[in-house]
């Protein structure tokens, strides 16, 4: 019986057409999944030459495989997952190893990472990121967890994965749950940089009145330039999509009501546990989770009139300043995420390589981006750097467009143009660049109503003072 060199468990859009892309690669694949009508599907949409087998049991799978096997898990996060191990593990033997290509949360990976070792099995988290058509051409790949496990995968990865510069868009991220804690990280920065593209089109559509073929033009014009990314590559062409039911744009006709599947939410989360500020993030989870107050906002619309917005006096001006603010508040996301990573390293021992981690989002990722190559450089010279603005290179760009953010930020202000991701960019920028903050003043309140106690500029150690009341 012919063996396989690979299995993949879970054959939707990601599943299968990741096993095409491994099969194009000239690996040898079995793919199985509880929808017989999917394992059909499977080696009917084979191309001539794929070695590809679907298979109707999970011991059809398993002995289908060569030793040791290497099992990838394309199945939804959570329960699922525990599903399919508790039913596949009996069948494996020692050696084999199972890699999770969801987005499971990191210490659920943790967790099984543990559990399959008790069985001398291994486990891996793999983060994957590129959507249905990546997985297909070439996805973003973030592997973390055994090391010697990787060696094993590394040849199949390296050759599905996106490139740049002929170099593979995937690498070692480092250990345990590390490849899972990455792909999170991404996702979070996702939900920022989508956010401030967001308000960049509400300011030019509702404060310059562009209309939507003018707003493919900037777009196109941003994404030739140094704002050249999937995002607005995408947002580009989003603008020139006629709806099937109306003669309207198609973006025109989309309920204002963001989804949202929760990696966003752990990365907040995250951030608050181990104490790292990701503002913009933050407000990204928060906007999404506003926009579903629907209703409320209608209602809210119509006991608050709306204010009535100024237009700019130089439109090209103002899209000038409105691509520059974008820009900046989009690398200043990415300088959030990439700190949460520089402490999660810290505090979980994962050791992950940021200078791995830009390069391998350089392509095929949703984040991808130019602006990456700087970050790239930059961890490059200096692979201990906490924090991306205190990079020579990255502080000339910031200076150069901090005064268009500025004024971005005050004309949506005062024109009731909501922004809270810019503007919670350009706070995190002024405050992580603020020698002195004013919290000196909270900290003698908190003294005050809790003798939580202080410290001082001018001496060591913890003080409490028994505060004297005015009586005025």
């Amino acid at each position: 019986m012919e063996r396989y060199s690979y299995g993949m468990v879970g054959l939707g859009v990601m599943g299968r057409n990741l096993l095409y892309n491994i099969a194009d690669n000239g690996f040898s694949i079995a793919g199985f999944d509880l929808d017989q009508e999917k394992v059909k599907e499977l080696e009917e949409g084979a191309a001539s030459g794929m070695k590809v087998r679907g298979t109707d049991t999970l011991e059809d799978f398993v002995s289908a495989l060569e030793v040791p096997r290497k099992i990838i898990l394309m199945v939804p996060a959570g329960k699922p997952v525990d599903a399919v191990l508790g039913n596949i593990t009996p069948l494996l033997t020692e050696g084999d190893i199972v890699i999770d290509a969801g987005n499971s949360y990191f210490e659920d990976t943790n967790r099984r990472v543990a559990d399959l070792a008790s069985k001398k099995l291994h486990f891996m988290g793999m983060g994957v990121s590129g959507g249905e058509k990546g997985a297909r051409t070439g996805p973003s790949i973030m592997p973390g967890g055994d090391p010697e496990a990787f060696k094993l995968l590394k040849p199949m990865l390296e050759a599905i994965a996106a490139k740049v510069d002929n170099e593979a868009c995937t690498a070692y991220m480092g250990k345990g749950s590390a490849g899972n804690y990455v792909k999170m990280v991404h996702n979070g920065i996702e939900y920022a940089i989508m956010q401030l593209i967001s308000e960049a089109y509400d300011l030019l559509k509702r404060g310059a009145g562009l209309n939507n073929d003018q707003l493919y033009q900037v777009f196109k014009e941003w994404n030739s330039g140094e704002m050249n990314s999937f995002l607005i590559e995408i947002t580009r062409d989003i603008f020139t999509q006629k709806d099937t039911f109306t003669d309207n744009y198609l973006v025109d006709q989309i309920l204002d009501k963001a989804g949202a599947k929760g990696t966003g939410k752990w990365t907040s989360e995250q951030a608050m546990e181990i104490g790292v500020s990701i503002p913009t993030i933050d407000i990204a989870v928060t906007s999404r989770i506003l926009s579903a107050y629907k209703e409320e906002r209608v209602q809210a619309s119509e006991i608050y009139s709306e204010k009535e917005i100024t237009k700019p006096e130089d439109t090209e001006q103002f899209i000038k300043e409105v691509g520059d603010a974008l820009f900046l508040s989009t690398l200043i996301s990415y300088a959030q995420g990439l700190s949460l990573l520089v402490k999660a390293s810290e505090e979980y021992g994962f050791e992950i390589p940021l200078k791995d981690v830009v390069k391998i989002w350089r392509g095929g990722c949703i984040i991808r981006s130019v602006l990456l190559e700087k970050f790239y450089s930059a961890y490059t010279q200096d692979p201990n750097l906490s924090n991306i603005l205190l990079d020579k290179e990255i502080s000339e760009l910031v200076k150069s467009k901090i005064k268009a953010l500025r004024k971005t930020a005050g004309y949506a202000v005062a024109n009731g143009i909501s922004s809270l991701g810019i503007q919670t960019a350009l706070g995190y920028f002024d405050a992580y660049t603020t020698k002195s903050l004013p919290v000196n003043l909270i900290q003698a309140q908190r003294d005050y109503f809790g003798a939580h106690t202080y410290q001082r500029i001018d001496r060591e150690g913890v003080f409490h003072t028994s505060w004297q009341s005015s009586n005025n």
